[in-house]
């Protein structure tokens, strides 16, 4: 087999067998395929696409391509959930908890984050003593007790992942959907879930800016998951602007509390329902969608949801008592407020923008050597929508410099008012199952 037959096949549309895929990511992991010839295949591809057959196999090579998490040990149907990011997106400190007070196994890798603010583990370690670095052993022991546990991501898992996805990001072919949708769900099946919600966002803050884009990707996706064996449903969901009103990891992490305790954003509080009861449906906890619902609302309603938090927390050596008393979060020093400078509605938010704003007061990573600032970033007042008055503050910088013009100018530029009224966007578009 040689890798210069294989980029002429897929070049010419042809379809590429198991033995030929496997032999390309085998070989490209393992430095017998040189980055110049995968180059030219990932382009071949980006032009030609792939057969369903094609994205599975692709899938899998890479699953296999290094170490795979056996969570077999962990009682009950373990569902994993993803997001393709966002600004503003607190939803698994949110669903996390909430899905484990139901009695659903959340046994989550996650990892830092790069770009407008930090990862999930960024987030929880912004509450003091909270800490990823447990054994595998003891991973499985706290998701068995409490139903919920978080750790960091493996250092060998889906190596050929990661190989591929640093040379598309310079060889123009990030956009490929068949190499996107493989990407995203080898390392999903790799961390060993049975069954995989997806939250595919749409939008000037997401990934794919398009809701056709959103959808194809979407579709892609559940169906790899579900020709490798997992059952897998995706979401389409709104990311024209933040979600919810907090964009920052501290800030972050206190919206994900209010949120337990009921009094979260309206936004954020319907997709973490929407996301968890096709989570809990999954699972097989919960005979329909509404069934499934009616669960995690109570959950909130009495506090059970909250509880679990708490214990999640404790449990990863975190300080708990922040659920009662969120000034224990690391706070900024200055707190200033972006005041409209005209009356009207608020007709759009620059959702990736503001995100680049939060970035520079240091809530996120320019580089993955950049070291986040975990107190400071941006609480929205103002949804697309609302009607504003001349004076009235749009959102609070948090930040722990005075001088922040340019992250002003920025914000400013990005949050555009109109004189006539303006719809709020549509939060969930669609719901993929097949």
């Amino acid at each position: 087999m040689r890798m210069v037959d294989l980029i002429e096949k897929k070049r010419d549309g042809l379809e590429l067998s198991s033995e030929e895929i496997h032999f390309i990511i085998n070989g490209y992991t393992g430095d017998s395929i040189p980055d110049y010839q995968m180059s030219a295949l990932t382009m071949a591809i980006f032009f030609q696409g792939m057969t369903e057959k094609e994205r599975a196999e692709l899938t899998m090579a890479m699953v296999k391509s290094g170490d795979e998490i056996d969570l077999s040990k962990i009682e009950g149907v373990k569902v994993d959930k993803h997001s393709t990011g966002g600004v503003g997106d607190t939803t698994t400190l949110v669903l996390g908890p909430l899905v484990a007070s139901v009695g659903v196994p959340v046994a989550k890798m996650s990892g830092r984050g790069l770009g407008h603010t930090g990862g999930t583990i960024d987030k929880l370690e912004a509450i003091n003593g909270f800490h990823v670095e447990i054994g595998n052993d003891e991973f499985i022991q706290l998701v068995n007790q409490n139903k919920i546990a978080v750790i960091g991501q493996s250092g060998n898992l889906t190596p050929a992942d990661k190989k591929l996805y640093a040379l598309r990001d310079v060889n123009a072919t990030v956009d490929s959907i068949p190499l996107i949708a493989s990407s995203i769900m080898s390392k999903k099946i790799a961390a060993g879930a049975d069954a995989i919600v997806l939250d595919v966002k749409t939008g000037a803050g997401a990934f794919m800016k398009t809701l056709e884009d959103s959808r194809e990707l979407a579709k892609t996706m559940v169906r790899i998951g579900n020709d490798v064996g997992r059952k897998t449903m995706a979401v389409i969901s709104d990311m024209s602007q933040p979600l919810g009103f907090a964009i920052g990891n501290a800030l972050e992490v206190k919206e994900a509390i209010d949120t337990l305790k009921g009094k979260g954003p309206e936004d954020l509080t319907e997709l973490c329902l929407t996301l968890g009861s096709h989570m809990v449906l999954l699972a097989k906890k919960a005979n329909s969608l509404q069934a499934a619902r009616l669960m995690l609302e109570d959950k909130i309603a009495d506090g059970s949801a909250l509880e679990t938090f708490k214990t999640f927390v404790s449990s990863q050596g975190g300080n708990a008592a922040v659920v009662d008393d969120p000034t224990l979060l690391p706070l900024a020093k200055h707190q200033i407020a972006l005041e409209a400078k005209e009356d009207g509605f608020l007709a759009e938010i620059v959702a990736d923008e503001i995100g680049t704003a939060a970035m520079l007061l240091g809530a996120g990573r320019a580089t993955k050597e950049s070291e986040i600032d975990l107190a400071v970033g941006l609480i929205l007042h103002k949804k697309i929508g609302d009607k504003v008055k001349k004076g009235e503050p749009l959102l609070t910088i948090h930040s722990n410099f005075e001088d922040v013009s340019i992250v002003k100018e920025i914000l400013y530029r990005n949050i555009k008012l109109s004189k006539s009224e303006v719809p709020s966007p549509t939060l969930i578009y669609e719901e993929i199952t097949e």
